[in-house]
């Protein structure tokens, strides 16, 4: 629950920050906001690298684009993944943050990510045995490159299918880590503070 409550924390402050930013733009010429903010929520089966291990886990975050002249946009995302299912071996969750940058085409968002963040893992079934120690759980640092694509249906809201391929150092492995792939679908809503600007170009 404390990586669901960091989450929240930071959440709350990109959209307080959000507000404050547009109560000082209120001078400024309608076309040229430049920090727009958006929301998602997905459905996260994960193949955690341990064993057969998989889980089913719902990931929420949001984006803070920065929008210029350029073709590319670059953005700064945080995300939080928990588990609400499955869980045969372990059971994980992560809160990681870091650069996005996007190339809309259209309706179509493509992006790349490297996020970093923090992970924990509970092992089931009265622990993970490894060598001569049983392990009730464990945390790491959690290192997460990925790509995704965003289909806008309205000027609201967006599809969303992303593709995460992490690594997390575990004291349970013969190497010394796994790599969970992390598979999200789900939605996106894009706030809009200034309704006469389209972020797509």
């Amino acid at each position: 629950m404390r990586i669901s409550r960091m989450l929240s924390n930071a959440v709350l402050l990109i959209v307080v920050g959000a507000h404050r930013d547009r109560c000082f733009g209120q001078g400024i010429p309608v076309a040229t906001q430049q920090i727009q903010l958006s929301a998602f929520s997905a459905a996260t089966p994960i193949s955690t690298g341990l064993g057969q291990g998989n889980n089913f886990t719902v990931t929420a975050g949001a984006d803070i684009a920065f929008v210029g002249l350029r073709r590319y946009s670059s953005v700064i995302e945080i995300r939080g993944t928990y588990p609400i299912a499955g869980g045969n071996v372990d059971k994980q969750k992560s809160f990681v943050a870091g650069p996005v940058i996007e190339y809309p085409v259209g309706r179509f968002r493509p992006y790349a990510d490297f996020l970093v963040g923090k992970g924990a893992i509970n092992y089931l079934q009265g622990g993970y045995v490894f060598g001569n120690r049983k392990y009730i759980s464990s945390s790491t640092v959690v290192y997460s490159p990925g790509m995704g694509l965003d289909y806008r249906i309205t000027h609201h809201f967006a599809l969303k299918a992303d593709l995460q391929y992490q690594h997390w150092d575990v004291p349970v492995a013969g190497s010394g880590h796994i790599n969970p792939t992390v598979m999200s679908l789900g939605g996106k809503y894009m706030f809009d503070f200034n309704p006469h600007h389209n972020r797509s170009r």
